[in-house]
């Protein structure tokens, strides 16, 4: 069900709060109970900076920190949050991760 409020929802509205905003009903994700997982398994083959094969990866996209995804979490969200997503490249995703992914980077406070 909060599959379906999840596409609804861009943002908070001005006048909305998160307490009253699209994200009030979303699910609590974390970087603890979802994001570190999520990151590990999908992500940080390429992407950590001590990964042995980046596969070109770009040098200063790396995910070893909470603080790091934070930081392009737009980018992350506009390549990997999406229905047909081009991160990671040999796909692998469900559908519902990716609508998790997209409310921690959404609803979530930064660093959490």
């Amino acid at each position: 069900m909060w599959l379906v409020w999840l596409f609804a929802c861009t943002g908070t509205e001005v006048g909305e709060s998160a307490e009253t905003g699209p994200c009030a009903d979303a699910p609590v994700v974390t970087y603890e109970t979802f994001g570190a997982g999520f990151l590990r398994e999908n992500c940080q083959s390429c992407h950590a900076a001590t990964s042995p094969d980046r596969k070109d990866a770009p040098e200063d996209v790396v995910f070893d920190t909470v603080d790091q995804v934070w930081a392009i979490s737009d980018r992350i969200l506009a390549r990997a949050a999406i229905d047909e997503p081009t991160m990671p490249p040999l796909g692998g995703t469900t559908a519902d991760d990716r609508a998790r992914l997209e409310i921690w980077l959404t609803c979530a406070d930064s660093g959490t």
